[in-house]
């Protein structure tokens, strides 16, 4: 089995460093996890609902490349900032994304391994807080299709209205839930696999683990606590 990777704070990582097998560093009071690219492999339907939002507006289609750039953070910002697009363009933009979607929406498979992990991090008794910056209303569907809701104390997600939309918000609002449950958060952790999910979780003082089979690059592994290769070696850092 591959090793895990820590990666330092000091300068990014851009390449993993090897080291010595990463036991769990403590015991975790809590466990956030991503969605899309972290428990379910959604990129294709994503973008194949954004590449139909782009077609339906009359605009040029960009290539799966750069669609794949809008897979993570929140696809509000993204319409503004990586298309270009007035706030009443990315609001039309994001109706139409969502009506198109919400068709496709249950046909993400859960990443191998993943399902497992999850099971495990519940059964050892240790919290579990979904922290996903697609709609919460999406994200509760997804985990109920897939047998999973029954794993979390907390499910957190973007607000409809996009006024809690952020990866810092939306982590936020799971440990904010988390600690209303009685849940002490004090030694939480995230895992992610972009670099939106690290800043985010960063942003109210939680380490993230950031797992290699999702969307992110190796530029993104900076300033995480680790990178891990398989649900495996989640689950030895997660519960020994």
């Amino acid at each position: 089995m591959t090793s895990p990777t820590q990666t330092s704070t000091a300068t990014p990582a851009t390449t993993a460093t090897t080291q010595p097998r990463l036991a769990p560093t403590r015991t975790w009071s809590a466990v956030l996890f991503d969605l899309d690219g972290t428990i379910v492999d959604s990129a294709s339907d994503i973008t194949a609902s954004l590449a139909y939002t782009f077609a339906t507006m009359g605009l040029p289609v960009p290539d799966e490349e750069a669609l794949r750039a809008y897979v993570g953070p929140p696809l509000l910002d993204s319409f503004r900032m990586t298309a270009g697009f007035s706030e009443a363009d990315a609001w039309a933009a994001l109706e139409i994304y969502r009506e198109h979607y919400d068709r496709h929406l249950l046909n993400s498979p859960v990443f191998p391994g993943v399902a497992g992990v999850l099971q495990r991090v519940h059964q050892a008794g240790i919290p579990l807080a979904l922290a996903t910056s697609k709609p919460e209303s999406m994200a509760r569907l997804v985990l109920e299709h897939n047998d999973l809701a029954r794993f979390f104390t907390v499910i957190a997600g973007a607000s409809e209205d996009e006024e809690r939309s952020t990866k810092a918000d939306v982590v936020a609002e799971a440990l904010r839930r988390l600690q209303a449950e009685g849940v002490d958060t004090a030694h939480a952790v995230m895992v992610g696999d972009r670099g939106y999910d690290t800043l985010g979780a960063l942003a109210n003082g939680v380490p993230t683990v950031l797992v290699e089979w999702g969307y992110g690059s190796p530029a993104e592994a900076a300033d995480t606590l680790a990178v891990v290769h398989s649900a495996d070696q989640l689950r030895q850092l997660l519960v020994g």
